[in-house]
């Protein structure tokens, strides 16, 4: 027996051409090298970017301590280091005993001579009072920003 192709069954290139289109065209060598060296640049950009952005923080804060007086207040104790020309506002919070936040205040700490506090000025201890919903069973700071 032999076997016979009918046309439907012959691939020419003309055929697959008509079907899918005809080939894509390669970039070339310059375009690469131009796209590649773009990317490159981009790359270089965006990390120099992401440096800059992620130093040191502004101004950090530490937790010391806090006072629970009753229902309705709380102190905070926290120490923040910033720069002692600028002015930032911390976040403080008092939380209850299943970790809901029961008090919440914004304390301003405003730029401070270099003769007080510690390094010069840069960090000062600060104590907060903060009233309470209900009986709180802890307290901190929550976050701190310069306020430009």
């Amino acid at each position: 027996m032999s076997a016979t192709q009918t046309s439907s069954e012959q691939s020419s290139p003309s055929s697959l051409a008509n079907r899918y289109g005809s080939p894509k065209r390669r970039l070339s060598r310059r375009a690469r090298v131009i796209i590649i060296s773009a990317g490159l640049l981009a790359g270089v950009i965006m990390m120099g970017i992401f440096t800059v952005l992620s130093s040191t923080p502004a101004v950090t804060s530490k937790d010391v301590g806090f006072q629970v007086t009753d229902s309705t207040q709380a102190f905070v104790e926290f120490r923040v280091t910033k720069d002692p020309e600028a002015t930032a506002q911390c976040a403080v919070q008092v939380l209850n005993s299943s970790f809901a936040i029961v008090g919440w205040k914004v304390a301003t700490i405003g730029p401070t001579p270099e003769t007080e506090g510690v390094n010069d000025g840069r960090t000062t201890a600060e104590r907060i009072s903060v009233r309470t919903e209900s009986l709180g069973v802890s307290g901190g700071v929550n976050s701190c920003w310069i306020v430009e």
